[in-house]
C-alpha cells in the first residue's frame, strides 16, 4: 500500500548522515536531512536538519541548521534557527545566534549570544578581506 505524501511533508526526513568516530573532514559540507557528527570536521556546515555533535565529536568552522545538539566540542559561529541545546560535558567556544537555547549543568559556553536567531550573511557570499581589496588595488597600479 502507497503513502499519499502531503506537500508539506519532507519524503526524505528519517535519513541520517554521519561522520563516525576516527573520520576527519576538511571543507563544506551541505546536508538536506539531519547530521551526526562523532568524528572530526574542519570546516563550514550547512544542514536542513538538526546536527548532533556527539562526545567525541569536534567541529572547528561556522555551522547553520535547523537544531543542534552538542555533546562534543565546537569553535566557530552557529546559526541555528530553532532550539540549540548545550548537553553536559559539551565546550562550546563560538559566537552563537538562535531562536531558543537550552544550557545543562556541566555545559561550557565562552562566546556572545544573539536571540533572537538572525540568519548570518556569511553563509550567503564570502565577504572580501582587506587583504583581497589591496592585492586588487596593486595589480591595478602596476598594470598602469
Amino acid at each position: 500500500m502507497s503513502k499519499n505524501i502531503s506537500p508539506t511533508e519532507n519524503p526524505i526526513s528519517g535519513n541520517v548522515n554521519r561522520t563516525c568516530e576516527g573520520t576527519e573532514i576538511i571543507g563544506k559540507i551541505i546536508a538536506s536531512t539531519d547530521y551526526r557528527i562523532d568524528g572530526k570536521i574542519n570546516g563550514e556546515i550547512q544542514c536542513g536538519g538538526k546536527i548532533i555533535v556527539g562526545d567525541k565529536g569536534n567541529i572547528k568552522g561556522n555551522i547553520m541548521a535547523k537544531n543542534m545538539e552538542i555533546c562534543g566540542s565546537v569553535e566557530g559561529n552557529i546559526f541555528v534557527e530553532n532550539v540549540l541545546t548545550l548537553k553536559p560535558n559539551s565546550i562550546v567556544n563560538a559566537d552563537i545566534s538562535t531562536e531558543k537555547i537550552v544550557i545543562e549543568l556541566g555545559a561550557q559556553f565562552n562566546g556572545n549570544l544573539k536571540m533572537p536567531y538572525q540568519k548570518s550573511s556569511k553563509f550567503d557570499k564570502p565577504e572580501k578581506s582587506d587583504k583581497v581589496e589591496n592585492l586588487d588595488k596593486s595589480d591595478k597600479a602596476n598594470k598602469a
